[in-house]
């Protein structure tokens, strides 16, 4: 079974989900005009000037930094906090110069390159254990990836949960053209297993726990594979890092959200408290329960295998006939790349 998605179409549905194709085609030549104008220049040590302002979509990092203390003490203004988290809605910011700053997974910065827009990673880092599994839809008989041949999938190429499906597949043995791929962005991963538009979709927590909390009693459940989204990434657009009060922004914040990390991980129950309880609604055993099943935060201060990883990745979605090639090294701001790494403790760097 061929995946219901033609080349031509697979390039209109990412632009379609990312916010607007006409848009989307509409921007691609100014961008790729643009292209030649990397960041460049040495980056300011100092605090960035007064009246400095980012917009920056972390939400988890907002709720670290005002749990512990923190949010006060950033050396510029932020203006706003919009929890924005899919890749494609991340991206449609940066194009409206509506975000400065976002956290995502190292997909959407090959999506952007792939549509014309111009973008870099700042900052790094590593999970080392999966941080998807896949759920089944209510009634459904699957459970290992192996069995994924024939059935339908819930897609996203512009979020790490795309390539996660890929390198599931890989690593089971099959192709795109054993499965149906549904291309849906993942917001729309729960409605369409409910009524199994889908049979298996790729969630996160807490998102898995509450579904299966409320289907698991039909039949649902959540297939685990041995699958890796390596990399969680801060980037921005290269014109914010090409404005040198901006930039210097961008290089402060990026202790905070490092450290804000460690301290989540140092401050389990607090941080269960804050996120899982009260921002997530789910219960504190399972606020626990997730905590325990992720990685320690790790930052490298050499981006050499994140590098690696992301080209890996562009090529996966390459091949599969998802974006043209992509040269990963050019994703990379490397003026920032030991700045994660320097501000937090030895045991967390690598």
């Amino acid at each position: 079974m061929s995946s219901t998605l033609s080349p031509a179409m697979r390039r209109r549905s990412f632009l379609a989900l990312a916010g607007g194709a006409v848009a989307g085609l509409a921007g691609c030549a100014q961008n790729s005009a643009d292209a030649a104008s990397v960041p460049t220049g040495k980056l300011a040590t100092g605090a960035p000037p007064p009246g400095t302002s980012l917009s920056i979509s972390i939400h988890s990092t907002q709720l670290q930094l005002q749990a512990s203390g923190q949010l006060g003490k950033l050396p510029f203004s932020v203006s706003q906090w919009p929890n924005l988290t899919a890749g494609p809605d991340v991206i449609q910011g940066f194009r409206a110069k509506s975000i400065d700053l976002a956290n995502n997974a190292g997909i959407p910065p090959i999506q952007a390159a792939a549509i014309g827009f111009e973008a870099r990673i700042v900052a790094v880092q590593y999970h080392e254990k999966p941080l998807y599994s896949f759920a089944t839809a209510p009634g459904t008989d699957i459970r290992t990836a192996r069995v994924f041949r024939g059935r339908k999938i819930g897609f996203s190429q512009g979020q790490a949960q795309g390539v996660v499906v890929l390198r599931a597949l890989k690593e089971a043995g099959l192709t795109k053209d054993d499965v149906t791929l549904v291309a849906l962005p993942s917001t729309q991963f729960l409605t369409a297993l409910q009524s199994r538009q889908v049979d298996v979709a790729p969630l996160g927590e807490p998102v898995l726990t509450k579904y299966l909390a409320q289907y698991g009693r039909d039949g649902a459940r959540g297939v685990s594979t041995d699958v890796v989204d390596l990399l969680s990434i801060l980037w921005a657009p290269a014109d914010v890092l090409r404005d040198p009060a901006k930039a210097a922004a961008v290089r402060t914040f990026i202790p905070f959200w490092a450290q804000g990390q460690v301290w989540a991980w140092e401050h389990r129950d607090a941080w269960i408290d804050t996120y899982y309880v009260k921002d997530q609604g789910v219960s504190r055993e399972d606020g626990r329960r997730i905590v325990t099943s992720v990685s320690k935060p790790v930052f490298p201060a050499d981006w050499a295998r994140a590098v690696a990883w992301e080209q890996e990745s562009a090529d996966l979605l390459t091949q599969a006939g998802f974006v043209p090639k992509v040269d990963a090294e050019k994703l990379f701001d490397r003026r920032f790349e030991s700045v994660a790494a320097a501000s937090v403790p030895a045991a967390y760097r690598r």
